[in-house]
């Protein structure tokens, strides 16, 4: 079973935007990355979920409670975040 994802985002956020079409793109890739449960946190309106984890860019993406990816969005790290949770 897939661990826990957290992704912290903000609206307006043109990187949360790349972040999600990368998510997407890879989902129609690899249909097993669809299994991983993403909780999205829009971090002006849910502050509270965000209290503990530390981090200064979104989107940054929590893999139970490691950091896995903070800032501008690549394939690749989105990737990572998947293949992170399904271990």
């Amino acid at each position: 079973m897939a661990k826990h994802v957290k992704m912290m985002v903000l609206d307006g956020c043109p990187h949360c935007r790349h972040a999600f079409e990368l998510m997407d793109e890879l989902k129609k890739e690899h249909p097993e990355y669809n299994q991983v449960d993403i909780e999205v946190i829009e971090e002006n309106r849910e502050a509270g979920k965000t209290q503990g984890y530390d981090y200064w860019y979104v989107p940054t993406f929590f893999v139970g409670d490691e950091k896995v990816h903070e800032g501008v969005p690549t394939k690749e790290k989105i990737e990572r975040v998947f293949t992170e949770a399904l271990k």
